[in-house]
Formats: structure tokens, C-alpha cells, sequence
């Protein structure tokens, strides 16, 4: 029987990003697809597919499943975006030097690339199709590209990391979601949040902010009658010690819905269940009816179906203020709107949590009433047909099934919620999907509560013992162990420890945006040598032969009013220190200027009030570019 389908009003397209950078050389070699991002074409008749270790888009027969096309790209591919006609193809790929491929669909040929910033991720096409906005997410800015041409016209600065946004219907402002928190971790509050672009101006206008301990921000959508914006990301509660996972005491998983017209925050619900956690959401889509709203969780190989009118009408009758005469309910916890992000129960009956068939689900779009789901480490896409029921998702390969290595097998299962007790996290929810960090304090019980540590970047913490901020496990080794007992709350196999130790040990690190051509500035340059003056002493602890640490503790100033007797702490790398702020073990210096200057008050890391501010400045652009 032919497939019929829908004539879908506009272009649809998930240009989920991913970092390109987690794509280490074992992916690359055992010819992993890693599907990542989609984008469908107008008249619905077939998908584009990045596949991000393979350096390709596959264009695929959306009513069979069957692989038409393969479009070899110069980099790693980010994020897509179709123009209405459905014949240019946009395509960012990750770089230093960032790459806009432009694709004609009909010749399946890269028509033109336009060299961008450092990682550009999510292009999204203005209503018009007259401009390109792009996200670069190292460089902290949005470039605005004309279609026609391919040339920059315009950089806006924005927060940190920004790694997905969408257009509002009217073209007048773009959403941008940040992927971390930006500052100090020890302060108040601590949370990334949602820029809005006025376009017209050129500038951020407003920040939406986001509950405290909102963090690994992923995708971010716009309905399709304009009314409403979604985005995901995790809900931390890093201000509980981390004793137990039960209701969410350390990961929870949110969807955030914004007022597209007014432009403020609804609120944030949990996607999670009373004892059951929907760890690490992913990627967003609405039905065409703007009625039901999809999210794929990374973590629990799950789609969540939203009763979006139920879910309004429910928030509608909370009140504001929390009433002194409540009355107990078994369906919701909350009685008031403050409640909701707290709430386990909130979407009792409005959503249906649909058990995926592949690993890794990352984007996800809709073709009249069916998803499509990228599976990124099983390399297939899932389909489920929202008119069936029961739903059934079924599973479409995009190539054949390479080999697991360890390295592959150790990537999964970083990234793997069904390991850890009820589901709640993953290795991923305090380290993102790349091993590094989530911008936040956490009281750990490896070393008395009490005294929280910053998440540190999992970069080379196998070749620079020991590991944790006080040193407390003698290796990397250890500390994946520990980790899985102790955050995981699991007990598991060892030949998964030690697939996660070789995916660690084959993380490379991320050149850093501040190098110019791949060699550092002039700046730098003078700054390598204050970096090496004995009398600065940076590069005592720091050698440059040893992952720029001595791999050993030392008083250096900076204990906390938290840290009891603690005075000595591990040296860190400097290597992609640049991406990895907050600073010190308790995250209170939100840049490297502050952990020079403003917690160096007496030179017990680096004799540095005797520089010129020039010499300052100059040792700054040096260690940014390591």
C-alpha cells in the first residue's frame, strides 16, 4: 500500500547539536554513522541525517526507510537546516575553523562553504529564508549569515556555550539555549538560561532564567502555532549531599515551557516519574497540531508523549501562593505554581513514556503523524507512528551494524541511565555526553559532606592521578569505580569499568578557540614566557611535559569557608582549561582573571601582582590557549 502524507505548512528540522568533539578517532575508524540531527523535507517525503563520525548526511526515503544518498561533508556534521523549497540543505560542521556547507539537495553536491567561528552548532533559517543564525558555541555568540551570499553580516554576543535556538513565527526574535551555567558555582543561584535575541536590534534583550540547578541545556522549540517554546535540560539538586538517589535527590530531568508571545517562563515540569527517572532529555519536537509535545531522553532510550492543552489547563489552576487550607491530592504534589519543579506526579496522565528500540536517541522529528527518532549509537532510526495504538516504535537501519569496541562500548555506556539505580542519571548528567563538566558544586560522600566540589572535566583524569579535588582516589581507575558504586548507586560488571576507562583515556582535547590558526597569538606567545619565569612560578606546578601538572597537592590559598582543615588540593590540568570554568575545587572563581587576581590574593598560585597588566593580560591569553 502507498504511503500517504501530509503536506506539512513549513520546513521541519531538528538541528540538534552535537559536540563535535566527543568524536574521538575510535568512532571515526570503526566506521560508526552516529546519527545525531535531522531535517525533513517539505513535502515529507524524505529525512537528512548527519552522521557525525562518518563526516556525511544521509538522505533517507522517509516512507521506506531506505538509505538514497550519502553527502560526504569536510567536517563533522552539527546541525541541518532546509530551506522551504526544500533544494539548499545548510549544514554546519565543527571545526577550529568552523565550516556553513551549503548542500543542493538535488545534486546531492556541496554547493559552498563559508568559513565560520570555532564549533558552530543549530543553524536555523529566518521565516523568510533570507538569513542563516548560527550558534558558536566556544566563542559565545550567534552569527547571523545571509543565505544568498554565505557571508557573515553580523555576531551577537551571548552566554555561555550556546548550543541550540529557535526562530518565533513572526521573525522578530530567536531563542537561544546555553548549554551551562555561566559564573561562580558557589553562588546563590546557579543556572543556565535562555537568551532572547531582539533581531532587529541585533542584541540579547532579555534572559529567561531557568530553576536553580538548571544545567546541560539541550534542544529548543518553538510550536508550530507560535504560542509556546520548549526546552530541555537536567534539573540538579546540587545543593542536597549526595546520599541517595530516591525522588530525585541528585539528577531530575525538566522541560521548561516559555510564553512565546509575552516571553516569559510558564514554568518547568519534571519529566521524571515518583521512582523511575527520565535521565538526560534530549531532543524536542511538536506535532503539527501543536497539541502534543515529543522528548527523547538519551539516558533511558525513551520518547515522552506531552498532552500539551492537559498540561496548561493543569498549571492554569494552580495558584501563586502556596494555600493554607490544602487539600491532598495522590495525582499532583504541587499546590502552587513554586511546586512544579519539584513535582514528580505532575504529569500523571498527560504523558506516555515510550520504551525505544535503539541506543542513544538524540533528535527527533515529526512527518505528518510519525517521529523519527536518530539513534546515535546503534545507528538506526526509530519510527513510531502516533496514530497506532498501541504505540509501537519500530527500528530502520542506517548501514550495517559496525563492530562495538571498547572505546564505542565505554562512550555508551557513559551515557547510559539504565545502569544506574532507577534510572535517575548517567555518567553524562554531571560530566555532559563529552566527559567534561556541568558547571555545578557537588557535596560528594567520598570526602566527608559538608564541603561540596566543583564537577571537574574527565579530560585526562586517567593519565594525571589522582583523581578528585582532595585526591581521595590514588587513580582514574578508582574513581570509575567508585563512581559507579557511589553516584550510580549500581553494581556492575568490571569489563564495563573498563570499557568506561578506555573511552576516557581516548577523550583528545578541544583546540582551543583562542589560538589563531591553530598557533597561539602574539599575546600568547609573550604570555608562554611569563607562564615559564621562575619568578612567576606558574609552570612549577604546571609543567608542560606532564599534561601541564606536577599531579600533586599543595596549599595554594584557596580553602573555603567549607573546607574545614582541608588547605591542600590536586593540581588540575590546564589542558582545555579555557572550556572548564568555574575554577578552583569549589568553583568560586568564574573565570581564570578571578583565579589570578581575585583568589590570588597573597601569589600562592602564581607570583603575579608584581606583572604589568600587560604581562597580565599577555599570561591569561597563553592559558586560554592551552
Amino acid at each position: 500500500m502507498k504511503t500517504c502524507f501530509l503536506r506539512l505548512p513549513h520546513v521541519a528540522a531538528t538541528g540538534l547539536v552535537l559536540s563535535a568533539w566527543l568524536l574521538t578517532a575510535h568512532a571515526v575508524a570503526a566506521g560508526y554513522l552516529s546519527p545525531a540531527a535531522l531535517a525533513v523535507a517539505p513535502d515529507g517525503s524524505r529525512l537528512y541525517v548527519t552522521a557525525a563520525t562518518a563526516n556525511a548526511i544521509l538522505q533517507v526515503d522517509a516512507g521506506t526507510g531506505e538509505v538514497q544518498r550519502r553527502i560526504n561533508l569536510p567536517a563533522p556534521p552539527t546541525g541541518l537546516a532546509l530551506n522551504r523549497a526544500g533544494d539548499q540543505l545548510f549544514v554546519t560542521c565543527a571545526r577550529p575553523q568552523g565550516i556553513l556547507c551549503m548542500v543542493d539537495t538535488t545534486s546531492g553536491e556541496v554547493a559552498r562553504r563559508t568559513p565560520l567561528a570555532h564549533t558552530p552548532v543549530a543553524p536555523v533559517l529566518s521565516p523568510d529564508g533570507l538569513h542563516l543564525y548560527v550558534c558558536s558555541r566556544f566563542r559565545s555568540r550567534v552569527m547571523v549569515v545571509e543565505t544568498a551570499t554565505g557571508k557573515v553580516v553580523s555576531r551577537i554576543p551571548v552566554e555561555r556555550e550556546p548550543i541550540s535556538a529557535a526562530v518565533t513565527p513572526d521573525g522578530k526574535h530567536l531563542l537561544v539555549a546555553h548549554h551551562l551555567p555561566s559564573g561562580a558555582a558557589s553562588a546563590n543561584r546557579v543556572a543556565a538560561n535562555v537568551s532572547v535575541i531582539d533581531l532587529a536590534e541585533g542584541r540579547v534583550v532579555k534572559s529567561l532564567m531557568l530553576p536553580n540547578g538548571s544545567t546541560t541545556l539541550r534542544d529548543i522549540r518553538v510550536s508550530p502555532d507560535g504560542r509556546l517554546a520548549a526546552v530541555v535540560h537536567t534539573l540538579a539538586r546540587y545543593q542536597l549531599p549526595t546520599t541517595q538517589l530516591e525522588r530525585g535527590w541528585m539528577n531530575t530531568s525538566a522541560v521548561t515551557l516559555i510564553d512565546v508571545p509575552t516571553l516569559e517562563v510558564i514554568n518547568s515540569v519534571l519529566l521524571d516519574s515518583v521512582d523511575y527517572g527520565a535521565a538526560n532529555p534530549w531532543g524536542v519536537a511538536w506535532t503539527a497540531d501543536s497539541s502534543r509535545l515529543l522528548v527523547t531522553h538519551a539516558g533511558t532510550r525513551e520518547l515522552s508523549l506531552i498532552d500539551i492543552p492537559g498540561l496548561l489547563e493543569k498549571l492554569a489552576r494552580l495558584p501563586k501562593e502556596r494555600p493554607t487550607d490544602r487539600t491532598p491530592t495522590y495525582i499532583s504534589a504541587s499546590a502552587s505554581v513554586a511546586d512544579v519543579p519539584n513535582d514528580l506526579a505532575f504529569l500523571v496522565n498527560l504523558r506516555e513514556r515510550i520504551k525505544l528500540p535503539g541506543i542513544g536517541p538524540r533528535a527527533v522529528a515529526m512527518v505528518a503523524n510519525r517521529a523519527f527518532i536518530a539513534e546515535y549509537f546503534s545507528d538506526t532510526l526509530d519510527v513510531l507512528d502516533l496514530d497506532q495504538q498501541p504505540l509501537r516504535p519500530k527500528t530502520l537501519a542506517l548501514g550495517p551494524a559496525p563492530e562495538l569496541t571498547a572505546e564505542r562500548w565505554g562512550e555508551q555506556l557513559f551515557n547510559d541511565a539504565t545502569i544506574c539505580f532507577q534510572q535517575w542519571q548517567s555518567c553524562a548528567s554531571c560530566h555532559s555526553e563529552d566527559a567534561r563538566i556541568d558547571g555545578l558544586n557537588w557535596d560528594l560522600m567520598n570526602d566527608d559532606l559538608g564541603n561540596p566540589k566543583n564537577s571537574k572535566s574527565l579530560l585526562l583524569a586517567l593519565a594525571t592521578p589522582p583523581a578528585m579535588s582532595l585526591g581521595v582516589r590514588d587513580s582514574g581507575e578508582a574513581a570509575v569505580r567508585a563512581g559507579i558504586r557511589h553516584i550510580l548507586f549500581a553494581v556492575r560488571p568490571e569489563a564495563e569499568a573498563e570499557a568506561l576507562d578506555a573511552y576516557l583515556k581516548s577523550l583528545q582535547p578541544v583546540p582551543s578557540p583562542h589560538l589563531v590558526r591553530g598557533r597561539l597569538s602574539a599575546a600568547a606567545a609573550r604570555g608562554r614566557e611569563v607562564f615559564n619565569d621562575e619568578l612567576v612560578g606558574c609552570a612549577f606546578c604546571h609543567p608542560a611535559e606532564s599534561h601541564f601538572t606536577d599531579m600533586k597537592s599543595h596549599d595554594v590559598g584557596t580553602q573555603g569557608l567549607l573546607d574545614r582543615e582541608q588547605k591542600e588540593f590536586d593540581t588540575p590540568t590546564l589542558v582545555e582549561v579555557w572550556r572548564t570554568g568555574p575554577y578552583l575545587h569549589d568553583g568560586s572563581a568564574a573565570a581564570l582573571r578571578d583565579v589570578l587576581v581575585g583568589r590570588n590574593l597573597e601569589d600562592q598560585h602564581g607570583q603575579v601582582s608584581d606583572l604589568s597588566p600587560s604581562e597580565l593580560e599577555d599570561l591569561l591569553a597563553y592559558v586560554s590557549s592551552l
